[in-house]
Formats: structure tokens, C-alpha cells, sequence
């Protein structure tokens, strides 16, 4: 009689969504939860274990070494503080630093970095912009993605 262990089988096989699935919730949780506040330029979702990018807004690109710079800035936060961050190409004197959050502005633009278990939340704001808003929704998304353990 024929084997018919469904396990073997990878068209049986449960996996969840696809990743194109992930990324499209991902594009429209951070567009409905950031974005749409009218108040956060640009956005990503960035995994923390390898640096790769999960969901941006639109025109918003991050490079690896960005990415790793941005996280490095967790490291030492006295030292973030004192320093700065490089960011697009311009120093961004840091307003707030600590072990899950970083805040920084150069001008009147801004960027706000929240760490979470699995994630970084990186955002912008702009000209005629909140910052206090920016700040708030990010700092809600981070909350959220701590809830569900990510």
C-alpha cells in the first residue's frame, strides 16, 4: 500500500502566509498607524537579527550600513547623546537616548528610532510637522509590536 504521510508532502504542508502577505499587513499597519497621523514623513520596519527591511513607506530607502548604524547607536547611549547621529548625510543632534528609544533632530527635521524585542521603528518628520505626534505614534507602534511579542 502507498505511503500517504501528508507530512513529506510540501504541497500539505501549512506555512503560514506568504511573505508578500507579511509585507503588504506590515505596508499598511505602518501607513495606517504612522503616515496617515500627517505628522511622520518617511518609515521602516527593520528586523534587528539581520538588519533587513520589512515594510518602508513609500520613497524611503535605508542601506545596510544605515541600518547598522542606526542600531549601533543603542550600544552606548551616553555616547549617542553626546554625539549624535549621521543621518542622511547630516548630523542629527540627539535629544533623547536610552536603552529602547532615540530621538534626534537636525533643523527642523527629525528622526525617532524605537527599539523593540525584534524590531526597529524608524521614522521622520519634517517641516511643519509635530514632532510630539511623530514621537507618540511611533512610540504606540513599538508598544503594539512589544504586545505581540515581536
Amino acid at each position: 500500500m502507498a505511503d500517504l504521510s501528508l507530512e513529506r508532502d510540501q504541497h500539505y504542508k501549512v506555512q503560514g502566509p506568504p511573505d508578500i502577505v507579511k509585507m503588504n499587513q506590515l505596508q499598511n499597519l505602518i501607513h495606517d498607524a504612522l503616515i496617515s497621523t500627517g505628522h511622520v514623513q518617511h518609515c521602516a520596519l527593520v528586523r534587528r537579527k539581520d538588519c533587513s527591511i520589512q515594510a518602508t513607506s513609500v520613497g524611503f530607502s535605508l542601506n545596510a550600513e544605515q541600518l547598522h548604524m542606526l542600531l549601533d547607536a543603542f550600544r552606548t547611549p551616553p555616547q549617542t547623546r553626546e554625539e549624535g547621529i549621521f543621518f542622511e548625510d547630516k548630523l542629527y543632534k540627539c535629544v533623547r537616548a536610552d536603552k529602547s528609544s532615540i530621538y534626534a533632530k537636525q533643523q527642523s527635521k527629525g528622526l525617532v528610532l524605537v527599539k523593540t524585542n525584534t524590531l526597529l521603528v524608524v521614522a521622520t518628520y519634517s517641516e511643519n510637522m509635530y514632532p510630539s505626534v511623530c514621537v507618540e505614534a511611533v512610540e504606540k507602534l513599538a508598544d503594539y509590536f512589544r504586545e505581540k511579542g515581536k
